[in-house]
Order: C-alpha cells, then structure tokens, then sequence
C-alpha cells in the first residue's frame, strides 16, 4: 500500500535547528512540502 501523496498523521516533537532543540509540529508546516529525514541511532 502506497502513502505518497496521503496526508500524514498529526504529530509534534522536538528537532534540532540553528544549534537549538526547538519544539516542531506539522502544523508548523501546513501549505508546505516537507521531508522528515531522522535518524534514529545518530545520538546514542
């Protein structure tokens, strides 16, 4: 089952941008392209 192009679940957490942990939503991104790259081991 393909989910391109479906509208992703709401969620929130935290990011690091410009050198500061910042919370971030998806709403912070409506009307907007948006790519989540994460990578879940990079800190640990």
């Amino acid at each position: 089952m393909s989910i391109i192009g479906r509208p992703a679940p709401h969620f929130s957490g935290e990011a690091a941008k410009h050198g500061e942990i910042v919370k971030l939503s998806l709403e912070d991104f409506k009307g907007q392209w948006l790519v989540l790259f994460f990578y879940p081991l990079d800190f640990t």
